[in-house]
């Protein structure tokens, strides 16, 4: 009868051992998988991590956000694989599918999510207000800022941030532009301090929409400001009616005769203050106006003006504005 070779006790340790550096290479293999493998995410999700928060904090908000499968899982990758780099405070877009290693990536990149207001040139400070007001993501409460102090432009800010500090940096940024613009000004300006060309480049960026009108148009105002003529320009009429919301309706004859601080139909010289917050080029084109003999300009019907330099040409310009508004059925 053969004999069996070997001693029993140490084949099954063997194959014990055999078994262990198995399922040890299988947890290996899934640690290192896991590092880089497709995230439970379905979506785009964000998350914000605080100032002072550390690596153990920010797995925890990605398990809560479903960006990750598990806080303790990431927090012992991002440790092993993460190469002892720090992550960055503020709010980050975690993209759908985002693996282990692309999150911890994105959160000591420190690119954190742009969140944008904007504030379209022309619009006078009650719509900044509510605009302000409006967004849920700001906190806090604002007065309605004085008319001409905003800046329009694009201004990024962060979820939860106080609508307080926003506007901070819209009047800021008002000043920093309106003291450059002030000291490069040219000589051929009507405007006496940087009040007088925020008041007039309001008018100007409400009387045109082409940007390439401005200069022309602060020309013309120019040269009726100088020859004490009366600027009559809409827009004055409509402010003090609504603080600059549209009017959505036509003019009233009774509204075009009425004395007040801004109607320039009923007085000589500018308002009082801005009707609206102008932009950059609106203040440039004041700072530096075209040099024109014009002193009229009426719609031209294709969004532009005719501008003449006598009343005679001017009123057969009206006469063709009319012409035209009639053809569309507009009298």
């Amino acid at each position: 009868m053969a004999k069996r070779s070997g001693n029993p006790a140490r084949r099954l340790a063997g194959i014990v051992l055999l078994i262990g550096l198995a399922v040890a290479a299988f947890i290996a293999f899934r640690f290192v998988h896991g590092w880089s493998e497709q995230g439970p995410a379905v979506q785009d999700v964000s998350i914000t991590v605080p100032e002072g928060a550390t690596l153990s904090d920010a797995a925890v908000l990605l398990k809560r956000a479903g960006a990750v499968r598990s806080a303790d899982a990431f927090l012992t990758r991002a440790k092993v694989f993460g190469a002892g780099k720090s992550i960055k405070a503020g709010e980050f877009v975690i993209p759908a599918g985002a693996s282990n290693s692309d999150i911890l990536s994105i959160l000591q990149g420190g690119k954190t999510l742009t969140r944008l207001i904007t504030i379209p040139e022309g619009m006078p400070s009650l719509l900044v207000h509510e605009r302000l007001m409006a967004n849920d993501q700001l906190t806090g409460s604002i007065p309605v800022p004085e008319e001409g102090s905003v800046l329009p432009d694009s201004y990024a800010f962060d979820k939860g941030e106080s609508r307080a500090a926003v506007l901070k940096r819209m009047q800021a940024a008002m000043d920093k532009a309106l003291a450059q613009l002030w000291a490069e000004r040219a000589p051929e300006t009507v405007a006496k301090s940087p009040r007088e060309a925020i008041i007039l480049a309001s008018i100007v960026e409400k009387e045109t929409g082409v940007p390439s009108e401005r200069p022309m148009v602060a020309g013309v105002y120019g040269n009726r400001l100088r020859t004490n003529m009366m600027l009559q320009a809409d827009p004055t009429i409509i402010y003090p009616i609504t603080r600059g919301k549209p009017l959505g309706r036509r003019i009233r004859k009774s509204e075009i005769a009425a004395v007040n601080d801004y109607n320039t139909y009923a007085m000589v010289g500018l308002p009082k203050g801005p009707i609206a917050n102008p932009g950059r080029l609106s203040i440039l084109a004041v700072l530096h106006p075209a040099q024109t003999k014009a002193l009229y300009f009426v719609a031209d019907g294709k969004g532009g003006h005719i501008f003449a330099d006598t009343y005679q040409q001017h009123n057969e310009n009206v006469r063709k504005w009319f012409e035209i508004r009639r053809a569309r059925g507009e009298l």
